[in-house]
């Protein structure tokens, strides 16, 4: 019995630091991404920062309901969901906005960065990997991490066919792309966290 008490007060705490780590590695490079994207005219930089932003908001919320029951957590975890999708529909807005000015963004500036943000979130992934089956909670935020890898390869080979064809279709395509799956994965927080509202309610309902 007391070993089980000291688990259940121990994973709470572990969760907390994890969490605290990986969202303000996202804070971080949010604020990298997105004044690289503006500065060097790029919209897969600046969708890659805003599913930054995204994930900093996941974890903020995350880090709000570890204490809490599983009801709580999923409440919150369909609250993540839907932020998610704004933001991919604000991504998408952007690319049509950049298909309007034609600009061609700097390549090497894309490269840089692109090789930080992947870095970054392969710390993230590391440290969340041993939590991502402790709860919903928990999943949601590996899988919004999980989701950061392709949108930062995504964004290098943007920057490298930027490169080579001296084009913008490469950077406007990889931020759609980006927008897209950012959308996909807000989806599946949304169905996540809705069976988990489901099942609360029928264990909640009276026999």
């Amino acid at each position: 019995m007391k070993d089980c008490c000291e688990v259940r007060a121990d994973v709470p705490a572990r969760q907390r630091r994890v969490l605290r780590v990986v969202l303000w590695i996202n804070v971080a490079m949010f604020l990298a991404e997105c004044t690289a994207g503006v500065l060097a005219s790029s919209t897969a930089l600046l969708a890659d920062s805003v599913d930054m932003l995204g994930d900093a908001i996941v974890y903020g919320f995350s880090l709000y309901v570890l204490a809490r029951g599983a009801a709580w957590q999923a409440r919150v975890a369909l609250f993540k969901g839907l932020i998610m999708a704004a933001f991919g529909v604000g991504v998408l807005a952007q690319v049509v906005v950049k298909i309007l000015a034609g600009r061609v963004p700097s390549a090497e500036v894309m490269g840089g960065i692109g090789v930080l943000a992947l870095a970054a979130n392969g710390v993230c992934l590391t440290l969340l990997w041993r939590h991502r089956a402790d709860d919903i909670n928990m999943r949601s935020a590996w899988i919004c991490s999980l989701n950061d890898v392709p949108g930062n390869a995504g964004v290098l080979i943007a920057g490298a066919a930027v490169a080579l064809t001296g084009s913008g279709w490469p950077d406007i395509v990889v931020g759609g792309l980006i927008a897209v799956m950012f959308a996909a994965s807000a989806m599946g927080v949304i169905r996540s966290a809705t069976r988990g509202l489901r099942a609360e309610g029928r264990q909640a309902a009276p026999a």
